[in-house]
């Protein structure tokens, strides 16, 4: 390998090295690298979950956005709706919860505590979202718990549906507070998907009072959903569950990645769990505040939607992993910058922008084989010692000892609406 590509990719494994150095010294205990748990063989996880992916793959399950969302069965559109090119949008009337759950991350919002206190903006924010995203095909509406406040949930749903009319509309819940009046009042104005959240955690009364709010709502609101964290060791338990959803009748489930949300790492550790390593494949500082991916809930995740299929439950379900959170937000980002450049292309899977990037001494046999085949579109980097080219014309590099790598990068915000390409990784093709 050349000196100058492995400086490169040293450079990046750095920034990984030194951003989990950081949060151990805080006390955060991360896996092995590609493991479940610090004392399981490196890789071991990976290769688990690359086998489950394949046998998921076989039985017919649908793989979106570059494998961060699996699929079988009915899909939200909504979900379909999150990393499309119109988009969906969500919006919360309050930050204000009956609950104190300790993987919650809205802490992690700004304004937490103002609007907490004093509502979130959400009229401001329909406004906006219609001046400056007026395509928009699906809204939401989350909290905190937004039933706390009835009355605004339901004037945002009204004043959804005169900016968004064709809009999907949804609504996110703990579900302990939905009643007969409730579902009957969201329906009338427009509701058309109901999320409840079940807390692996909650003793059995309040599990049974919000599973039969999901039968309450399921003879007022067409699409019922559950949408979970999966935590690793409750898996007993979550098959339990999912029988019960099937036959209260659901739509859907959402089996989320579950995450550590960068406070009350205590009962994460009471919990035996780790942090998945590394826990981005690109590292980055994402705008979603989910946090950091716990270490076999992707694992877990995929073992319940085997099981699903075996027991041929009815509804449909979604594993959504942190990265396909993402995916939401580099497309929106990245998408309006696919033609700033000729050396540079959306990827369509993880909607990043990408160029091909040969390096050092592989510069000038990679130029020749490249513009021997019609390629005209070159930038060089002389900080890096490398040649960036559209990967369009990667395949003129076969057949020579070329070392070729992707690079990656997105558009990153800079001060007075303006934006800059910043490369954020390579990877060896």
């Amino acid at each position: 390998m050349d000196e100058a590509l492995a400086r490169a990719l040293r450079g990046y494994d750095d920034v990984r090295d030194r951003y989990i150095a950081a949060l151990e010294a805080k006390g955060v205990r991360f896996a092995a690298p590609g493991a479940a748990g610090a004392d399981e063989a490196p890789g071991s996880l990976e290769a688990r979950i690359a086998e489950a992916r394949a046998r998921l793959a076989a039985r017919g399950v649908a793989s979106r956005n570059a494998g961060a969302s699996l699929s079988v069965g009915w899909l939200s559109p909504a979900c379909v709706a999150c990393t499309g090119p119109e988009g969906s949008e969500t919006f919360s009337t309050t930050f204000r919860c009956h609950r104190d759950c300790y993987f919650c991350f809205n802490h992690n919002q700004p304004d937490y505590e103002r609007f907490v206190r004093e509502g979130c903006p959400w009229e401001e924010g329909l406004a906006t979202a219609a001046r400056e995203r007026p395509g928009i095909v699906a809204v939401g509406l989350t909290g905190g718990e937004p039933l706390l406040a009835l009355d605004d949930a339901v004037r945002f749903l009204e004043r959804a549906g005169e900016l968004f009319p064709a809009a999907h509309k949804r609504l996110y819940t703990s579900g302990d507070l939905l009643d007969e009046d409730a579902a009957r009042r969201l329906a009338a104005v427009g509701l058309r998907e109901i999320r409840f959240s079940v807390k692996d955690f909650d003793p059995e009364p309040l599990q049974e009072r919000v599973l039969a709010a999901m039968a309450v709502a399921r003879r007022r609101i067409p699409d019922v959903m559950v949408e979970m964290p999966v935590v690793p060791g409750t898996g007993a338990r979550m098959r339990e569950l999912l029988a019960r959803f099937d036959a209260i009748g659901i739509r859907g489930i959402n089996l989320l990645e579950f995450c550590f949300p960068f406070h009350g790492w205590d009962e994460f550790a009471r919990r035996g769990l780790v942090v998945r390593n590394p826990p981005f494949a690109v590292m980055y500082d994402y705008g979603y505040s989910g946090g950091l991916p716990i270490a076999g809930s992707e694992e877990l995740a995929l073992e319940l939607m085997e099981y699903g299929i075996d027991q041929g439950f009815s509804f449909g379900m979604h594993y959504c992993s942190l990265e396909n959170k993402h995916r939401s937000e580099m497309r929106q980002r990245n998408e309006r910058a696919a033609g700033l450049h000729p050396c540079f292309s959306l990827d369509g899977g993880d909607f990043m922008l990408k160029a091909g990037k040969v390096f050092g001494a592989d510069r000038a046999p990679a130029r020749a084989a490249l513009a021997a085949a019609g390629c005209r579109d070159f930038l060089e980097d002389a900080d890096d010692e490398a040649l960036l080219f559209p990967l369009a014309w990667a395949g003129a590099l076969a057949g020579t000892e070329v070392t070729l790598a992707r690079s990656v990068n997105l558009m990153e915000p800079g001060e007075g609406g303006t934006s800059a390409l910043m490369e954020v990784g390579l990877e060896l093709a």
